[in-house]
This record gives C-alpha cells, sequence and structure tokens, in this order.
C-alpha cells in the first residue's frame, strides 16, 4: 500500500529522514531505518569539514533556527559509518555539496564505492554568504549534476532551495542534465529573533529556517516543479503528520522527508505518521500512492486564468461556539452581525474573501457562487 518505487529505488514506504544531525552517523541512520523509515539520508558530507563551528539551535515554539554547517566527520569516516548504517538492512542516501563539479563528483564516487544506494546533491546552504548565487545559475546546476550522473551508476536526487529566482527553470535544467529526481526545499535563511532586553539576536548568526512556518513554502515550490516537468519530486518541510505528507503527494511528491520534526518529538515520530498514513488510505480505498500523486495540481491555476466569480459567504445551522464572534471581529467588511445568538451575514457588504471560513470553530460558514 505504501511501497513505492523512487530513483529505481523500492522504498517500503514514502517517509525519507532527511539529512542533518538526527543521521550524523552510522547509529543514527541505523536507528532511524528501525524506526520504521522507508530510506535515510546522511547528514551533508563535504570535502572539508567545519570542525571548529559547534552547533546552535533556536526554537520559538513555531519554526526552528539551526546552526550547523555539515557532518564533521572526514570523507573517509563515512566508509564505516555507512557500513554500521546497513548493518540491518536498509536504503541510504548520501548528501554531498562543494563548489564545483569536480569536487562534488569526487564526493559522490567515493560514497558510492562505499555503499551509498543514492545521491542527494544539497545546491545550497543557508547559512554563509551568497546563497542564492550557485543554486540559481542553471548552467552550474546542469554542470554540476550532469558531472555526477555521469560518473556515477547510482540515483542522483538534487536538493534545491527556495533561495533560487525560477525553480521550475532550475529543475529543468537538473532533469536535462539526468538527475533522477528532485528534492525541495532546503531550509530558509534567516535570524528567528532578538532578545529586545539585551539586545541581541536569538543565535549570532544567519541559520536555516525549518519547521511548519515554511510548509507553505515548500508546497508551493512542489507544485510548481510537478507543473512545469516530469520528474520525481521529494517533498521537505514542516511535515508533522500524515495530511502535511498527503498534501505534498497530492500537489505531485512521491516522498516526503522529515527532520524538525524528529528533532523535536522523537523517532516515534515516524510510526505515528505511517500508522496514520496506512490507516488513511485503508479508510479511503486507496491501494497506492499513484492514486493521489498530483490530484491538487489541476486545480491550481494562474491568476490571469482564473474566472474571478462574484461570491458570498452562506452560514448553516450550527450552533455557534458560546461567546466566539472570531467571524465578526474578523470580517473585514464589517458584513456578519450577531443576532439572538446566531449570526446574520449582510450579502451586499460581503466579497466572498473567505477568512470567516477559515477560523469559524464549527465550520458553520460556506463560500459559494451567487450565480
Amino acid at each position: 500500500m505504501l511501497e513505492t518505487n523512487f530513483m529505481g529505488l523500492k522504498l517500503k514506504n514514502p517517509i525519507i529522514i532527511s539529512a542533518g544531525p538526527w543521521n550524523g552517523d552510522g547509529k543514527k541512520l541505523r536507528n532511524n531505518l528501525k524506526a520504521g523509515a522507508g530510506a535515510v539520508i546522511t547528514e551533508t558530507i563535504v570535502s572539508d569539514p567545519f570542525s571548529k563551528i559547534s552547533e546552535q539551535v533556536a526554537y520559538n515554539g513555531q519554526g526552528l533556527q539551526n546552526i550547523r554547517y555539515y557532518s564533521r566527520f572526514q570523507l573517509e569516516r563515512w566508509q564505516e559509518e555507512l557500513k554500521i548504517a546497513k548493518s540491518d538492512g536498509g536504503i541510504v542516501i548520501a548528501s554531498i555539496s562543494g563548489h564545483s563539479p569536480s569536487e562534488v563528483t569526487y564526493l559522490a564516487k567515493k560514497l558510492e564505492k562505499y555503499g551509498a544506494d543514492a545521491i542527494e546533491i544539497s545546491l545550497s546552504c543557508p547559512l554563509g554568504e551568497g546563497v542564492e548565487v550557485p543554486c540559481s545559475d542553471r548552467n552550474f546546476v546542469y554542470d554540476i549534476v550532469k558531472d555526477v550522473v555521469g560518473n556515477v551508476k547510482i540515483p542522483v536526487m538534487v536538493k534545491l532551495s527556495q533561495h533560487v529566482n525560477n525553480i521550475s527553470e532550475v529543475s529543468k535544467a537538473a532533469k536535462k542534465a539526468g538527475a533522477s529526481a528532485i528534492s525541495a526545499i532546503n531550509t530558509i535563511r534567516c535570524i528567528l529573533g532578538v532578545n529586545i532586553e539585551e539586545g541581541v539576536p536569538l543565535l549570532p548568526t544567519y541559520g536555516g529556517y525549518s519547521g511548519v512556518p515554511i510548509r507553505p513554502i515548500a508546497l508551493a515550490s512542489v507544485a510548481s516543479i510537478a507543473q512545469s516537468v516530469h520528474i520525481p519530486i521529494c517533498g521537505v518541510g514542516g511535515i508533522e503528520n500524515y495530511e502535511n505528507v498527503i498534501e505534498y503527494m497530492m500537489l505531485g511528491a512521491s516522498t516526503i522527508q522529515i527532520g524538525t520534526a524528529l528533532m523535536l518529538n522523537g523517532d516515534s515520530i515516524i510510526g505515528k505518521i505511517l500508522n496514520d498514513l496506512e490507516k488513511w488510505f485503508k479508510d479511503k480505498k486507496i491501494s497506492s500512492i499513484d492514486e493521489i500523486r498530483g490530484k491538487a495540481l489541476e486545480q491550481i491555476k494562474p491568476l490571469d486564468e482564473l474566472s474571478l466569480q462574484p461570491m458570498t459567504c452562506k452560514c448553516d445551522d450550527k450552533v455557534c461556539k458560546e461567546g466566539c464572534n472570531l467571524c465578526i471581529e474578523y470580517c473585514l467588511e464589517n458584513a456578519i452581525k450577531a443576532i439572538n445568538n446566531n449570526i446574520k451575514i449582510d450579502k451586499l457588504k460581503c466579497i466572498g474573501c473567505g477568512l470567516c471560513v477559515h477560523i469559524c470553530p464549527v465550520n458553520k460558514l460556506q463560500i459559494y457562487d451567487e450565480n
């Protein structure tokens, strides 16, 4: 039911644990596979590790900022770590990053030799300066991907960032170069906040923003890629439950990655998402991911193609929540009034924006076409 063929790899389910410190060594990778993940991705491996930079994390209850460049291990150390990771079976993807085609290709060839089942090329990092430059250059992306693909026999996935100027065009370049899949998106460059009492930022430098707040941005990126290029997609960003997995799939993703949810909830989140996902599939009598993949894409159109018919709001007979005046307080046009413990909508004022529909705690309101 949840089995999927991704990049030619047979995954027992579509949940992949993303690159990060939670996959920083062989034991962590193996443990995440034991917890039920369909595949795991190593912490990003580089030719010159930033061993002097300590990991720092800040969390505000919604999103998370992290400061951690890449794996602290030298490349050669990963030969043993991959052996540990794969000691009980399972699919391990090696995440790599570099500044030139030759550097990235060297890493890919080595990790293929060490036993990696696939490569994920990370073309962006939200730390440091100029993150948008290399990953926005289609020629740069094409050259790196083509060189790697031409020198390894395992699948190559390309991880893209929201920092690119046109993610659809960059995705096309990656496919043309021979990429087997696209993963999107990477964390987003951020400063999480400032301690206003002390006048200092929560962390001392720019970092990667992840978690629930970036999900809408990531969903838009996945949809844009799916609508513009025919290539398997792995959705990444803000996934914390089975509904989020389905959202990504309905917008074109074949698999998804989780990372921050694992950091905040532990590896038990893997089993919970899988159990809930399988139950939803059974309840809906869905036998494979293919039946829902891309289902919502056809409903997404350019603004100039929309037929902007006059809309208005109506309410049903559900009883309002006691003391709730959210729709009245939020209405931009003052079109909703409270009358005898119920509400009344002035259709002459209502513009059908839909805000009240989304904030009503009892789902009493609906938007409809006046025609």
